[in-house]
Formats: structure tokens, C-alpha cells, sequence
């Protein structure tokens, strides 16, 4: 999932909505070109895209959006990044849009589309449709510029089977890159009135870990690069599955259930398992919970790093 990114925030006003579950206001705020130039050069990262997140990018004020491009342009023409992505919704995409972006070095353009439910969009205020995400997903590939997608698990009126559809129909449209996040209940939104008035249940995080570690699986059998899977922070934060380690959770629950699959009928005894070098703590578990849970199903289990793909793993006996 390592991506590098100079993430720069960008206002709220770009949203023409307020989601369910979004309080933007509180986490971003005013940024100049100035901005730009000064963050891209105390990142001193030279392999790293300029991100432009937080709003939708495409739907803030013309001149504006355009002042932020040409400084993040001049940056790429010093050598000082290598290109431009950034995160808008699906109805602030237009053949308009994507014409004068083709004057700048745009590599990706991501779309928040949450969910491809009709009715969980609705409920949620997010204020397009599924049809939306679908026909902006091939405008952008139409115009050449790498897809991403962001959906959220756990939202006001999904279940584990919607969010299921969802990544289904995300990988029905073949994005280059997809961010999985959980929904957490955040200060001064409609979903934490709804929370507080019990009419909204956040998933626990270890409900949110087993439903994205097999949306996890889903898009890696598809080749579709997972570049971000849980929050990086939450400020007003007032339930839900946030985790500073929820992705190393998720991966972690796939890893134990590819173990279980390769034991199958296996007979029970010492086995060791080799997986990929930075997949040895997932592979252990949290507190060593998959080693346990091996364990107590007669499988005494040693982890050791190897020549191996991430998210695979060999099993052999321990002779």
C-alpha cells in the first residue's frame, strides 16, 4: 500500500454538500500557492506526487483552483515532485474540467464515491448517484489520467452485503488505485445526532477489520492497488472504528484467513510459515492473536520472513 504523497488540504468550500458523515471545516483550512511552494519543499521528497485533498478540488472557485495548479506546476518543473492527484466528487467532473487539467501534469484524479447505493448515498446527503460515479470514472479514463476511488464500510443504512456490492462495482470499473475507509462518528455531523439519538450503530473495530480485510482480498485478486486502508487521524472524534494500526489489523486478518485456507485438512502439528519481510507482524497478529488462534486449532506455528509476494504466504511442517 506505500504510496508518497505532498498532501496539501484545501478548503471546504469546493463540497456542495455536508455527508452524513463530514465535518470538513474542521480539518482544513485556507492554503496559498505560497502554501504550496513551502510545504512541497519541507517535504523534501522528490519522488512524491502533489496531492491536493480535503475538498473537492475541481468544484472550488475557478481562479483559485487554477493559482494552486500552476504552483504545484512550477514545483514539478523544478524537479521538486513528479506530478499532481487529487481527490474530488464524481458530479465535479465535466469534459470542461478535464480539458484545462491536461495543461498541467496531472497523474490521478480520485473520486470520493463512498458507496455505489443508491439509497445509502441518499440517506447519507452525498448528493450525486451511482450513475454519477460510473460516468466520471470514464470521462477520467477517457481523458487519459489514472482513476482512483474512495469508499467507505459502515455507513448510515449499508450492511456488510452493500459494502460488498460496492467493491464490486468498483473493480467493475477497473481503477488504478482504490483508499478504504471506515466511518467514524465525528462532532457537529448528522451522523452523530444520529448516533446520539441511537438510530445510528458504528461498526466496532474489529467488525470494520473483518469486513475491509475481505474487501482487501477482493481488490488484490484484481490487481487493484489498495494505496490507503484506514484514517491517518480523526479530530472531533466521537465513536467508532478508529485504530492508529486499523490497516495493519485488516491485513493482518488476511493474512490468518490465507493461512487457514492453505491449512485446510492439513493435520494437526508444527508448521512453520514464511511470508514477506514486512509481513511478519501481520502474519503474528496483534498481542500474537493469529498465532493463538492457530494454536488452539492444533497448529503450533513459527513465522519467519522469506522470498515471498506480499500478502502470501508457504506453509511447510516443522521437521
Amino acid at each position: 500500500m506505500a504510496h508518497a504523497n505532498i498532501s496539501v488540504f484545501v478548503p471546504h468550500e469546493g463540497c456542495p454538500n455536508k455527508c452524513s458523515f463530514c465535518n470538513q471545516n474542521a480539518i482544513t483550512g485556507k492554503v496559498t500557492s505560497d502554501d504550496v511552494h513551502n510545504t512541497v519543499l519541507k517535504s523534501n521528497n522528490k519522488n512524491a506526487e502533489i496531492a491536493f485533498f480535503g475538498g473537492s478540488f475541481t468544484l472550488i472557485e475557478r481562479e483559485y483552483m487554477i493559482d494552486l495548479l500552476d504552483a504545484a506546476q512550477k514545483e514539478i518543473n523544478n524537479g521538486n515532485a513528479t506530478g499532481i492527484r487529487f481527490s474530488t466528487r464524481p458530479d465535479g467532473i465535466n469534459d470542461e474540467v478535464l480539458t484545462l487539467l491536461k495543461k498541467y501534469s496531472v497523474k490521478t484524479i480520485e473520486l470520493g464515491a463512498q458507496s455505489t447505493n443508491n439509497y445509502v448515498l441518499k440517506e447519507n446527503l452525498r448528493g450525486h448517484t451511482f450513475e454519477d460515479i460510473v460516468s466520471a470514472s470514464e470521462l477520467i479514463k477517457k481523458y487519459g489520467y489514472d482513476l482512483g476511488l474512495q469508499m467507505m464500510v459502515g455507513l448510515y443504512k449499508s450492511d456488510r452485503e452493500k459494502d460488498i456490492k460496492t467493491a464490486e462495482d468498483i473493480i467493475n470499473l477497473k481503477p488504478e488505485c482504490v483508499r478504504i475507509y471506515p466511518t467514524v462518528v465525528i462532532k457537529k455531523t448528522l451522523l452523530c445526532h444520529l448516533y446520539e439519538k441511537k438510530l445510528y450503530k458504528p461498526l466496532t473495530v474489529n467488525e470494520a477489520a473483518d469486513i475491509c480485510a475481505e474487501i482487501l482480498d477482493m481488490f488484490l485478486k484484481n490487481n487493484i492497488n489498495v494505496i490507503r486502508l484506514g484514517l491517518h487521524e480523526v479530530e472531533d472524534f466521537v465513536a467508532g472504528p478508529f485504530h492508529p494500526a486499523f490497516g495493519e489489523i485488516a491485513e493482518s486478518r488476511l493474512m490468518l484467513k490465507k493461512a487457514l485456507e492453505l491449512f485446510g485438512n492439513k493435520p494437526k502439528g508444527n508448521y512453520n510459515i514464511t511470508v514477506n519481510k514486512s509481513f511478519v507482524s501481520k502474519m503474528i497478529g496483534q498481542h500474537r492473536t493469529n498465532i493463538e488462534i492457530l494454536r488452539n486449532m492444533g497448529y503450533n506455528c513459527k513465522v519467519y520472513s522469506g522470498e515471498v509476494l506480499k500478502y502470501s504466504l508457504k506453509i511447510c511442517e516443522d521437521v
